[in-house]
């Protein structure tokens, strides 16, 4: 390659199927009755610490340095040094091929003190890495998957070049062909303006169109690693500035009959769509799954502003709701998104249509939260300095990681789709999925990209809305936190039953109008409900916070007033436990999503 400038159903509670990365399928271990949330990574406990408190002035890690790289439109040198030298690179391999990716919900908590302090840090240093990365570990052969392994392994970055998509951003416009050569080759050309870290990456996982049609088998995906091509041209164009993610560096790439053997085909010819499908709903639930830990660090943000100058280190009353119901959010959010990234390694075949829902539920409500945190924040808000400053960069920095209107089309475009299918076969049939799919941090079997699918008759948060509306009816001696709970999984469940009747009477030809659009935002946010109650239940005799029902009530409540539903007002003690679980968790430094855990400042 030329440099700058020059010429990638068992029962509820039965144990799930595990894949070894290279071996034959063996049970998961039962869970244990107590599994401590709170007990981070070790991993990501060093990466926590050795980052350091985000507001030490003098922290060459900490929010000041990283607004001034920022602003400076350069990646944060220091912090990059220092995630080289922690090797974070090889949280992106599989295990099997000599690195520590095993499962999505573990890489999420070592990559979130990363995305706490700066998203476009996350996506810069190399999460987009594993984005190219994927379709190799899923669809690619042995010596593919260990030559992309010992580039990233040895600190080198991949660089994924997307097809086109008819609902584009620019990161999704234009694309590159490929025809085959006599000798088996391959000759590739076209262009593509906006690919991130295309200066520097060391290989490049493309999508290229390899037939004139526009059908499922329209591309392929090739591995362009070091040393290529054989001939012809890979040039790397100027760098493209962004509105948000200013670190990050976007530039062109342009290939002209750039000569590729026949080995750099990944999987076979035609394979770029189903490849596409299946190993990008990784993303689907992790991004919006570290993302979640910048929305998070406004809330602390927030808080801190809520309670400076205030002696009793209260916040005044009409702030209270706001922070109470913005942290519901984010552990509805965090519920859904933990669900998803478990049952890519739990129950992979049947995983596609629940990633595509994380990815299109959650960047509606995390910027709902942020437009609720700015009002708390007030003129702070505006402030560019290193206390406040952060919350304006996460504003830039959200759209261009995927969080904005193409990202949720095409999650749609997989949705929308399915919407009668599952009203007429899954709805009220689909037997509930192992218990283990909603205990965050309990064991998992490792991830195996290679049983990812993107098809699934089986819809597995109904199943646990259902079956979890079911027992806490038949629950007796509730206190009134519970009864409020009962009712409101109640009213979801009522709403399961409106959408069956409405999707099932969806053709092929109404499946896109704007009836089908308004049906999939209700299911998805039944969905949500659905996993807030899974990891509720999941949280029983631990003794911690999310046993209490208080944020599963204050997280239906949300939901469902976000679906128009008639529900009655929160039981005051709702908001002021949610409110004294932030309090504590700001004052005694800990993370404000699920797990709880200790932040460095």
């Amino acid at each position: 390659m030329t440099p700058a400038g020059t010429a990638a159903t068992p029962a509820r509670n039965a144990p799930g199927p595990a894949a070894d990365a290279t071996g034959p399928d063996s049970p998961v271990p039962d869970a244990p009755d107590q599994v401590p949330v709170h007990a981070e990574p070790e991993r990501a406990a060093r990466l926590e610490a050795a980052l350091g408190d985000p507001f030490d002035p003098g922290n060459p890690h900490g929010h000041p340095a990283l607004l001034r790289a920022d602003l400076a439109r350069q990646a944060p040198e220091a912090t990059e040094e220092l995630l080289t030298a922690a090797g974070l690179s090889a949280e992106f391999v599989p295990h099997g091929l000599g690195g520590r990716l095993t499962g999505l919900e573990e890489l999420a908590r070592v990559l979130r003190p990363v995305f706490r302090r700066d998203l476009a840090l996350g996506y810069g240093f190399g999460i987009t890495s594993l984005f190219a990365a994927s379709a190799v570990w899923t669809g690619g052969d042995r010596r593919q998957q260990r030559e992309l392994a010992g580039v990233l392994l040895g600190g080198g970055r991949a660089a994924i070049v997307h097809r086109e998509l008819a609902h584009a951003n620019a990161v999704l416009r234009d694309e590159v062909s490929a025809r085959p050569r006599p000798d088996g080759g391959w000759l590739l050309s076209g262009r593509k303006d906006v690919v991130l870290n295309a200066h520097r990456a060391d290989a490049f996982v493309l999508y290229g169109r390899t037939s004139e049609g526009y059908g499922s088998r329209s591309h392929s995906v090739f591995l362009l690693g070091p040393g290529q091509p054989g001939s012809g041209e890979v040039r790397r164009l100027g760098r493209v500035e962004m509105p948000g993610m200013r670190g990050a560096h976007f530039s062109g790439l342009q290939l002209a009959d750039a000569a590729l053997p026949g080995g750099a085909l990944v999987g076979a010819v035609g394979d770029g769509v189903s490849l596409a499908l299946r190993s990008f709903q990784l993303s689907h639930c992790l991004i919006p799954g570290t993302v979640l830990a910048g929305v998070e660090g406004v809330l602390r943000l927030a808080v801190r502003a809520a309670t400076e100058d205030r002696a009793d280190g209260q916040p005044v009353r009409r702030w209270h709701s706001v922070l109470a119901g913005v942290f519901a959010d984010l552990l509805a959010c965090d519920a859904m998104a933990v669900t998803g990234m478990r049952a890519m390694s739990l129950l992979p075949e049947q995983s596609y249509l629940l990633g595509a829902a994380v990815k299109y539920t959650m960047p509606g409500l995390l910027r709902e939260d942020l437009e609720e945190l700015a009002t708390v924040l007030g003129g702070r808000g505006f402030d560019g300095g290193p206390l406040y400053g952060s919350f304006q960069k996460l504003v830039r920095d959200l759209p261009v990681a995927g969080l904005g209107h193409a990202g949720t089309a095409v999650c749609q475009a997989v949705l929308v789709p399915q919407l009668p299918v599952l009203a007429r076969t899954a709805w009220f049939r689909t037997a509930e999925p192992p218990a283990d799919l909603f205990r965050p941090g309990a064991p998992l079997p490792p991830l195996d990209h290679r049983r990812l699918a993107h098809s699934g008759a089986d819809d597995l948060l109904t199943a646990v809305l259902v079956g979890a509306a079911g027992r806490l009816r038949a629950r007796g001696g509730r206190g009134p936190l519970e009864n409020a709970l009962a009712s409101l999984a109640d009213s979801f469940v009522a709403e399961l039953h409106r959408l069956r009747e409405r999707c099932a009477a969806l053709g092929p030809s109404t499946a896109f109008e704007p009836q089908a659009v308004t049906l999939v935002d209700r299911y998805a946010l039944v969905l949500a409900a659905a996993a807030v109650l899974g990891v509720w239940e999941g949280r029983a005799g631990t003794g911690d916070f999310l046993e209490d029902p208080a944020w599963a009530v204050a997280a239906l409540h949300r939901i469902a007033c976000r679906l128009g539903a008639q529900v009655p007002e929160l039981p005051a003690q709702v908001t002021s436990a949610l409110l004294g679980e932030v309090l504590e968790r700001y004052r005694t430094g800990r993370s404000l999503d699920l797990y709880g855990t200790a932040l460095a400042g």
